[in-house]
């Protein structure tokens, strides 16, 4: 029988960091009866949650890479993505998003919203993601939900409307009052499974009433019909069911439920609230470029008979070869079809199609418009479009957010070596935030990524699934040299033994230049130096700016002037004069007061104006010039210019100032002379290097 897919809902469930996503998730599953045993995150059991598969999220406790899954409620199939709360692991958030048509935001009872709970929100907001917001962690002292909710408005600017209260908090906590059908719900039983209705105590009473007229004066505020059966007091749950649903899809309001996933208090509610107020995948308007019609907007259908389109928004290195996460827009994909990706219209095979429960596969025959599926053997790029060959349609890119921290890396042998290219090409095509190039001044292979705990985990991965060895240090800055006076030189080159010598002269002046690239300039006359020959002088002089005197950094801002010479008819020739140039530059160079430069980058940092006063300081105490401040939304916006030497480790010095609410970007600006303590130091550290 054909699946009904206004039953099928695709949600993903996001948060800061320690809210307790993967616990709620872990309940989920058990509720559903996708799993026979809940496991806790870093447990004392040594087993693990189901949906943190890797060896390193169990070992940290921390979600690394998002994981799909999918479980049946009420009749309904839900494909569920739990995503990472670290901020470094933002683009598995952000991926997940893309393809999502709806969210489950968990917020700590006690913290609320968090530094990361804006990155969420905003991802949200980015890709029109209507939303629940399950308040967690209402057993834990401190927790306050009312507190959470002028979170929501005054932090988030949402408009949350509470469906629930607690029933007791903190030690007290036993379960929460349903303000639609105005009883109280219990969990109780060894696992919660036990869902015990009963009326709502007399003490309570006051307390809920004031809160269900709350609820129904901000739910009439988007129907009419709810208005009229208000005044008229004849309210009933389907209606405020109906209403709940429609505003949720029009991004009005936000359900508000609580309950604690580690005590297993209130997931089966929260399951309840998914299937009844969440949009299934023909709700949602999906768009797409056509690439057949001059790449204009086109809106893509929920129908399964019409031709299929699918993106790719995940990939993995699997035991089976490359494993492709694809969301199916419209049509259907079957085993043994074929796909044409939209970006270079090579033909692909389907020969398994899966769906994915966290590191485990079930085989299936058939997809349909809405799923979240995987299919193996497929060379491709996240974000590539597939369809069946009938439209050439290609789906709008996910966002990617650029790197701010690098560090660079050598392997250890030449084993390594190897094996470090093997993991290096897998992680830049599985991971779009993280990139890594070889620099061609210095030689080092780079890698950059969104954080120093990005990093980590990377090369903590090529060290246990590639058995690569690596040495970590950070990257040397890109510096310059230039001079800061003008000299003349007058230098012969003479070879003479025995045979054919070798002769040239060249005269001229070296003079600093105030901004620019280093350039020769030819001011012969009267054919001192035979036209041929020019080249030659250009030559040496050009392969001396490539290392300068001081710390052997390419020279900027330096003109070389080539005024008069001389030469022999028979012992001149080319490398005479290549070597005269050379000879020449070593003469004077010393006397042009060379100086280094260092690069300087432009900081925007945005942040709460709480910490306005610790972000100055420390960009301050990296030798940083502020360029000028600003408030808007409620965000200060500092902007100034800091060596990019003293960037390095910026981000988590940020991150541990400002509570983890602040953000920075930087560019390359300009070159400046470093001062003399830090030249000083650089040319210290040149001389043992080279001496070795």
């Amino acid at each position: 029988m054909e699946p009904n897919i206004s039953k099928l809902r695709n949600i993903g469930i996001s948060a800061h960091i320690d809210s307790g996503k993967t616990t709620l998730t872990e309940r989920i599953l058990f509720y559903t009866r996708r799993i026979r045993a809940m496991h806790e995150v870093k447990g004392a059991d040594g087993v693990g949650a189901t949906m943190d598969s890797m060896e390193l999220e169990r070992e940290r406790g921390i979600t690394i890479a998002s994981a799909a899954t999918h479980c049946l409620w009420a009749g309904h199939r839900i494909n569920i993505i739990d995503t990472p709360g670290h901020v470094d692991f933002t683009m598995e958030v952000e991926r997940a998003l893309r393809v999502l048509d709806a969210a489950i935001l968990v917020l700590c009872a006690v913290a609320g919203v968090q530094s990361q709970s804006l990155t969420v929100d905003r991802q949200m907001r980015r890709y029109g993601i209507p939303r629940i917001v399950f308040i967690n962690k209402c057993d834990r002292v401190g927790a306050n939900p009312s507190r959470v909710m002028t979170h929501l408005r005054e932090r988030l600017a949402l408009n949350p409307v509470m469906l629930q209260l607690p029933l007791g908090l903190e030690e007290k906590f036993v379960g929460v009052v349903d303000l639609i059908q105005m009883k109280t719900l219990k969990f109780e039983g060894t696992a919660g499974e036990k869902i015990v209705v009963g009326d709502i105590a007399a003490e309570n009473m006051e307390e809920a009433l004031a809160a269900r007229e709350q609820m129904l004066d901000s739910l009439s505020m988007f129907s009419d019909a709810l208005t009229e059966a208000v005044l008229e007091e004849r309210v009933d749950e389907e209606l405020i069911h109906q209403t709940i649903r429609k505003a949720v899809l029009n991004h009005q309001i936000v359900p508000v439920l609580m309950g604690s996933a580690y005590k297993n208090k209130g997931i089966q509610a929260l399951l309840d609230a998914v299937v009844r107020y969440l949009p299934g995948p023909e709700e949602i308007v999906q768009e797409a470029i056509d690439l057949d019609k001059d790449e204009s907007v086109c809106t893509l259908s929920a129908k399964p008979d019409d031709p299929a389109v699918a993106f790719a928004f995940k990939l993995e290195d699997g035991r089976f070869g490359q494993l492709t996460y694809l969301r199916i827009y419209q049509g259907r994909l079957k085993r043994d079809s074929t796909l044409v990706n939209s970006r270079n219209s090579k033909e692909h095979r389907v020969g398994r199609l899966v769906r994915m429960h966290a590191d485990r596969m079930e085989d299936i025959q058939e997809a349909i418009t809405g799923d979240i599926v995987a299919i193996f053997g497929v060379d491709c790029q996240s974000g590539d479009t597939f369809t069946d060959g009938g439209r050439r349609v290609s789906m709008t890119a996910m966002h990617v957010p650029d790197p701010v921290v690098s560090l660079s890396i050598k392997p250890c042998d030449i084993k390594s070596e190897e094996n470090m290219s093997k993991a290096l090409r897998r992680f830049a095509k599985e991971d779009p935030t993280f990139r890594t190039h070889v620099d061609p001044e210095t030689q080092q292979t780079v890698i950059q990524g969104m954080g120093e705990l990005h990093l980590e985990v990377y090369i903590e991965r090529m060290k246990r699934e590639y058995k690569a060895q690596v040495e970590v240090s950070a990257p040397q800055v890109a510096y310059r040299e230039t001079i800061t006076k003008t000299v003349h030189y007058d230098y012969v080159h003479k070879k003479q033994t025995g045979g054919a010598g070798q002769y040239g002269k060249v005269c001229g002046y070296i003079e600093p230049m105030e901004e620019g690239q280093s350039e020769f300039v030819d001011k012969i006359t009267g054919g001192s130096i035979p036209r041929q020959y020019i080249p030659a002088v250009e030559k040496g002089f050009v392969e001396m700016l490539k290392k300068g005197p001081l710390v052997h950094a390419p020279m900027e801002r330096v003109r070389v002037v080539l005024e008069d010479g001389n030469y022999h008819p028979v012992d001149s020739k080319e490398v005479a004069f290549l070597e005269a140039a050379k000879g020449a530059w070593r003469q004077v160079i010393h006397q042009a007061g060379p100086q280094i430069l260092e690069p300087i980058v432009r900081v925007a940092v945005d942040g709460p104006p709480d910490f306005s006063g610790a972000i100055l300081g420390s960009l301050s105490q990296r030798r940083g010039m502020i360029l000028g401040q600003q408030e808007e939304a409620g965000q200060m916006h500092i902007e100034a210019e800091v060596p990019l030497a003293e960037m390095f480790g910026y981000a988590t010095a940020l991150r541990s100032i400002t509570e983890g609410k602040a953000a920075f970007s930087m560019e390359f600006v300009r070159y400046m002379p470093a001062p003399l303590n830090i030249a000083q130091a650089l040319v210290e550290q040149a001389r043992q290097k080279f001496d070795r």
